[in-house]
């Protein structure tokens, strides 16, 4: 192995340094940067990595891989959005937490070296199943920690050791799981013991981690709120390097500063998740709506009746706006039967103009009890004031319900329509607006071309712990709207990602002027003031958190909250 030898206060590149801008630049990944060699040969010194005889997989004195392959580099240097490259230095496959806390300890002391004058800091960035939009887990000064998939075989053969599996405490109802774990596989984990966790995404193929350090939400919400609200324990390395076991009365700080933090204060290596009865069925309902006031008037009262007993509610309330007609045969296309397609120019007196809006709900039951689910499920829409011929169901297993979009995903694969730019905008905006962002948007910006769905459904903001990192609006009952759209490359400049991208700004920019006191959910922001008006009165607390946990900046530097190796100024004013 080459060792980097201190001389006066500069470290020299060493082979293996050199060896690796050689492959930066041979690969064309990036332009050469002498810094990200000197910061490679700190990584070795002092991480103290064994170069293999090719240099081709160097390995960590611990359980763990640390890999330079260009295809693990190219992995970890795009994200699901396709809208930003940032290839890292290299991608550590983790063990366990020691793997992690070791990495991070290494990158701390090269950033104390880096204040001292001399080369070789580096960043720390988890990375789950990369679903992030805008390079949020993309380090190009560093080294990206991919959480998922720790079993895979390496070039060399062999098996190497695997992050803890899911542990299910039965009578307890929680289920110990690594960070990196996708929800898919919770899921089957805890299905053997007849149970599941009780607050979920739409889409499961994302890691427990990730989800858990923006909010995690689906149609479940309004009930047991989100993800971040259904957490017993972490365990959690912060920028310091320490492993912390953390819940609501053991280190309480850094639990809520991790929720909802965005990787900032730490890395989740373990979640407490609690569990509920799994049902075995579930009735899938759609009802459309001509007119956005009685929709939003019957989703709110929807979710007002979270209290109630279980034969008294929905399990899920969603919702969608379609100013698209294919989209309403598109998006989630198992729903309706191909062969009676659902068409807009069907429902006459649209006072909304081209505009419906469809409501979606849930009814979970057990074979058992299926006789008293229609009973239930009529006393609810009789209260509802949808097209009254609009009234499409299903019945489904359980986990076909929660893996729905997988099988659209797989759909949409098969067309090469996944792997493209996705320039999505996810709101929280205020009840009390809605209406306003309905005219402007909707009926407004959007026009009739959206190139993805738009979700939109209502939450209980009592059901978020306000003491979490997360930020949601000031009213008691605040919405999710979701423009999840796709870029084409089709020559058809309405899908274009400039025009969509544009689009987006444009959306940001009439709330504004407007007055729409919207916060982004999965936020992006590149300035400190942005960040702050974000944050709003938790700001000067995020700060405070950030210097007490990760005070040299090493984590998720791609979110752009804070720049690398410096420390918090806690006297920054909002």
């Amino acid at each position: 192995m080459q060792h980097c030898h201190r001389h006066n206060h500069r470290r020299p590149i060493t082979a293996a340094a050199a060896n690796f801008k050689l492959f930066i630049n041979d690969s064309t990944m990036m332009t050469t940067k002498l810094l990200l060699a000197f910061a490679f040969c700190r990584l070795i010194a002092t991480v103290g990595l064994n170069m293999g005889p090719t240099a081709e997989l160097p390995r960590l004195g611990i359980d763990g891989l640390l890999s330079v392959d260009p295809s693990d580099v190219q992995i970890a240097s795009v994200d699901f959005g396709l809208m930003t490259r940032n290839p890292p230095l290299a991608v550590l496959h983790p063990a366990s937490a020691d793997d992690v806390a070791r990495l991070i300890r290494a990158a701390t002391a090269a950033a104390a070296a880096e204040e001292e004058g001399e080369y070789g800091g580096f960043t720390v960035s988890a990375r789950g199943h990369g679903h992030s939009i805008n390079g949020q887990t993309q380090t190009g000064n560093g080294v990206v920690i991919e959480m998922n998939g720790g079993g895979r075989r390496h070039r060399g053969g062999g098996e190497r050791s695997s992050p803890p599996q899911p542990v299910v405490a039965e009578r307890e109802k929680f289920v110990d799981v690594w960070g990196g774990e996708l929800w898919i596989d919770v899921l089957k984990s805890t299905l053997g013991y007849g149970l599941a966790p009780r607050s979920w995404t739409d889409y499961l193929y994302l890691s427990v981690g990730g989800t858990l350090s923006n909010g995690g939400i689906s149609g479940q919400a309004f009930n047991h709120g989100p993800q971040i609200s259904n957490v017993h324990e972490l365990d959690v390395v912060t920028g310091n390097g320490e492993i912390i076991k953390c819940s609501n009365e053991e280190n309480p700080d850094l639990f809520h500063a991790v929720l909802g933090g965005l990787g900032q204060f730490g890395i989740i290596t373990r979640a407490r998740i609690l569990l509920e009865p799994a049902p075995e069925r579930v009735r899938w309902i759609r009802v459309l709506y001509s007119n956005f006031e009685a929709f939003r008037k019957d989703q709110e009262w929807l979710i007002s009746l979270h209290a109630k007993p279980e034969n008294e509610k929905f399990d899920y309330v969603e919702g969608f706006v379609i100013v698209d007609e294919a989209l309403i045969n598109n998006w989630r296309s198992s729903f309706f039967s191909p062969a009676n397609p659902v068409k807009i120019s069907s429902f006459n007196n649209k006072p909304d103009g081209d505009v419906l809006y469809c409501l979606e709900i849930t009814k979970n039951y057990h074979e058992s009890a299926s006789p008293t689910v229609d009973q239930e499920v009529e006393a609810l829409l009789k209260e509802l004031d949808y097209i009254p011929e609009s009234v499409f169901t299903t019945d489904l297993a359980y986990v076909d319900f929660l893996d729905r979009v997988h099988k659209a995903e797989l759909k949409l694969r098969s067309k090469g329509l996944w792997d493209v730019p996705h320039p999505w905008l996810n709101l929280f905006v205020p009840k009390s607006r809605i209406a306003d962002f309905d005219r402007g948007i909707f009926k407004g910006i959007l026009g009739n071309n959206t190139s993805g769905p738009i979700l939109i459904y209502p939450m209980n903001k009592h059901k978020w712990d306000p003491r979490s990192s997360a930020v949601v609006p000031e009213d008691d009952v605040f919405y999710l709207v979701a423009l999840l759209r796709s870029a084409l490359d089709n020559g058809e400049p309405t899908q274009s990602l400039e025009y969509l991208s544009d689009q987006n700004h444009q959306i940001l920019a009439f709330c504004a002027k407007e007055g729409i006191k919207v916060k982004q959910y999965l936020p992006h922001y590149t300035t400190e003031r942005e960040w702050a008006e974000h944050f709003g009165d938790k700001w000067p607390e995020f700060q405070q958190r950030k210097m007490k946990f990760d005070p040299r900046h090493i984590l998720a530097t791609g979110q752009r909250i804070f720049p690398p190796f410096t420390t918090v100024n806690t006297a920054v004013s909002r």
